[in-house]
């Protein structure tokens, strides 16, 4: 899959994709292949060849911030062509934002019901993408009017996963 992560508000060229619970990944020439490992929470350990990294993952709205080696790294994935379709993550209309599936995963939790008041941060859904859960919050205050995906659904990028008013 190509993409592109924003690091430091720099933009570079990703290539992922999953195979036999193994990643592959490019960035700027340089090739990984890591098996992912959940330790729980939002921790998980790398295995690169014979190395082992520990890391922390703090998802946020539209971007995560990874842990690892006592820094973080801010990242924003980014789909091209959730860009060409404008698809965007918590995308407005007419004082509605919908919650949208940063990357193709599954919904693992679905942390709210229809009906409920939630405040701008608060946690909707859960998506498992690439062994890493994802918490998607709401960036507005307001009243929750659907919800699109369940727990156990497979979900595109860009698919519509929940509407806030």
């Amino acid at each position: 899959m190509k993409l592109k992560a924003e690091l430091s508000g720099i933009e570079h060229p990703l290539f992922i994709r999953r195979e036999d619970g193994r990643v592959f990944a490019e960035i700027e020439g340089r090739k990984y292949e890591l098996e992912i490992r959940e330790r729980g929470g939002n921790e998980y350990l790398l295995l690169e060849d014979t190395k082992v990294h520990s890391c922390r993952v703090e998802s946020f709205h539209d971007s995560f911030t990874v842990h690892l080696r006592g820094k973080g790294h801010s990242i924003r994935i980014i789909d091209p062509r959730r860009l060409r379709s404008s698809e965007g993550v918590g995308r407005q209309d007419h004082g509605s934002v919908e919650i949208v599936a940063p990357m193709p995963g599954k919904v693992v939790r679905v942390l709210v019901s229809e009906g409920e008041a939630v405040t701008a941060g608060s946690g909707i859904l859960v998506v498992e993408a690439m062994k890493m859960q994802n918490e998607l919050k709401t960036p507005k205050t307001g009243r929750v009017v659907s919800i699109r995906a369940g727990a156990g659904a497979t979900v595109n990028a860009g698919d519509v996963l929940a509407v806030v008013e």
